[in-house]
């Protein structure tokens, strides 16, 4: 069953960026499909509603503004430590 209250934004960083985009967002239907698209490339998937509901706001392929930099660079630490613990124990 859908949740049409269901929000998903997915982001990318390229090194050499000046900052992460956002690759896609939606409600409802598009955002399962962002969530079931990332989970099948093995993409962790990270829920904060308040997070989601501030880059809702950023255009499709646009830089996320300077003052989510903080919480998005601490998301992006966690992420790179997950990747780090299932290098380790799934080498």
């Amino acid at each position: 069953m859908t949740d049409p209250q269901q929000r998903a934004v997915a982001l990318a960083y390229a090194s050499g960026s000046a900052a992460p985009k956002v690759l896609a967002k939606g409600r409802g239907l598009i955002a399962e499909e962002i969530i079931s698209r990332a989970k099948e490339e093995g993409i962790f998937v990270h829920e904060s509603k308040e997070l989601v509901a501030l880059l809702m706001q950023v255009d499709l392929d646009g830089d996320i503004p300077p003052a989510l930099y903080r919480a998005v660079a601490e998301l992006l630490a966690w992420l790179y430590q997950l990747e780090q613990e299932a290098l380790i124990t799934d080498p």
